[in-house]
């Protein structure tokens, strides 16, 4: 792994449509990705507090693309990203399929990303808050299941040029959910996503969400920018939501064709596919001074320096 790791042959690997995506939103060409990527390695190496990490083009581009190919933002969130999985092992570190508890919530179908995508050429992430039991498995436990996921999902390069829809099905929330996380892990958990998590984020929509919980979901939003706070959409019912979302990519409990089994079974082919991958991650190192570390309880308002950012801004 390393600074230095050799430069990868980069093929393209996106779609036509994804192309001229990338090109109008991204300002993403072959002469700004070559150079773009150069640039960042250089950055990498030159780094004083970066050790070791990946530098293939698909791991940079996850970056450059979430921030439109500019590059001093595309640095800070890796450097941010870096840092983060550092200050909260237990959140993002040794991610593994094989680890029962996260298998467990995974078969339970708390957490799936759905087969097909959706008429933006987005890939869909199905989280079911009624199927993980908050007494049986720690808010830590399920920030691990969303680590693996999304880390399983973002080398992939058409959703890194489309994005991601976010199908939060709240039935069955309850205040054993909420009681499990206190309002700084909601606040930081929430700065991890909008500011360390190279996704774009376009779409997150909320279903059946229950009269006692609305006041705490409403606060948990006003942690989030006002770009992400602006694409959260509430729906009161599943026809409402199938007005926005074609029901034909949803799993067929939902109104879809295909069994949500079906959809947790290939999915964690695809996990135990990558598995070496995503527990090589765990090489990556950024030295963070000792007066920069703080511990996950303490939430992140003991940064300094350039891990300042990672507070909501």
């Amino acid at each position: 792994m390393g600074g230095q790791e050799h430069e990868d042959e980069y093929k393209c690997s996106l779609s036509s449509q994804a192309r001229a995506v990338a090109k109008l939103e991204l300002r993403e060409d072959e002469r700004t990705r070559e150079q773009s990527l150069e640039r960042f390695r250089e950055w990498i190496a030159k780094h004083p507090s970066i050790k070791r990490c990946r530098t293939d083009s698909v791991f940079l581009l996850r970056f450059l693309r979430t921030k439109k190919f500019s590059l001093p933002l595309a640095q800070d969130m890796l450097e941010r990203y870096l840092s983060i999985r550092q200050l909260y092992p237990d959140w993002f570190r040794n991610l593994d399929i094989d680890d029962p508890e996260i298998e467990a919530i995974l078969d339970a179908g708390y957490l799936v990303p759905l087969i097909k995508r959706d008429s933006h050429g987005r890939k869909v992430i199905l989280s079911c808050a009624g199927r993980f039991d908050p007494y049986k498995y720690t808010s830590a436990q399920m920030v691990r299941v969303h680590s693996l996921v999304v880390e399983a999902l973002m080398d992939d390069e058409e959703s890194q040029v489309h994005g991601y829809t976010h199908l939060n099905d709240e039935s069955g929330l309850t205040m054993g959910h909420l009681s499990s996380w206190s309002l700084t892990d909601i606040r930081n958990m929430l700065a991890c996503i909008q500011n360390s998590t190279p996704m774009r984020h376009k779409s997150t929509h909320l279903l059946n969400v229950p009269a006692g919980c609305a006041k705490i979901i409403e606060i948990a939003l006003t942690f989030l920018n006002e770009k992400l706070r602006s694409r959260v959409v509430l729906h009161k019912s599943l026809s409402d939501l199938q007005q926005t979302v074609d029901p034909k990519i949803l799993p067929k409990e939902y109104g879809g064709d295909i069994p949500l089994a079906e959809m947790i079974a290939e999915f964690k082919k695809i996990l135990r596919a990558k598995r070496e991958e995503i527990k090589a991650l765990d090489d990556m190192y950024i030295e963070i001074a000792p007066k920069d570390t703080c511990s996950a309880s303490e939430g992140l308002g003991g940064l300094s320096g350039s891990f300042r950012k990672l507070e909501v801004d």
